[in-house]
């Protein structure tokens, strides 16, 4: 489904070569979140939201979830982190947030988490 917002064909090359250089902790969380293995749920990997790329999008939750890397630790880059998130969100679309190091070291944990989050967000669309 083409959008004004998603999936821009402007971006798509950027998107490509993000999906074909992904880093460790992208290529940890994909193989748990391809094909369905999540309740289900359909992700996309590194999706357009206007000129923004996301990490993983499940377009039937609304759900991004976006890796952090050590230069996400930077004040400028949170400032620019949280600016596009802010953005992002206007669309409805909830964000969850991992660091490498949470990816790597507690893969069980991340998907326990993404679970309750899209849990939540059914019985959100539910009421």
């Amino acid at each position: 489904m083409f959008t004004i917002h998603f999936n821009r064909h402007g971006e798509r090359d950027k998107r490509r070569f993000l999906r074909n250089n992904p880093t460790e902790s992208e290529k940890t969380l994909w193989q748990c979140l391809r094909k369905k293995k999540i309740l289900g749920y359909k992700f996309r990997r590194q999706y357009g939201i206007d000129a923004f790329i996301v990490d993983f999008y499940c377009p039937k939750a609304k759900l991004a979830i976006e890796i952090d890397g050590e230069i996400h630790k930077s004040r400028d880059v949170m400032l620019a982190d949280r600016k596009r998130q802010e953005y992002i969100e206007q669309f409805g679309i909830t964000f969850l947030r991992f660091t490498n190091a949470e990816i790597e070291n507690d893969i069980r944990q991340v998907i326990s988490l993404i679970k309750q989050k899209i849990d939540y967000l059914k019985g959100l669309s539910k009421g």
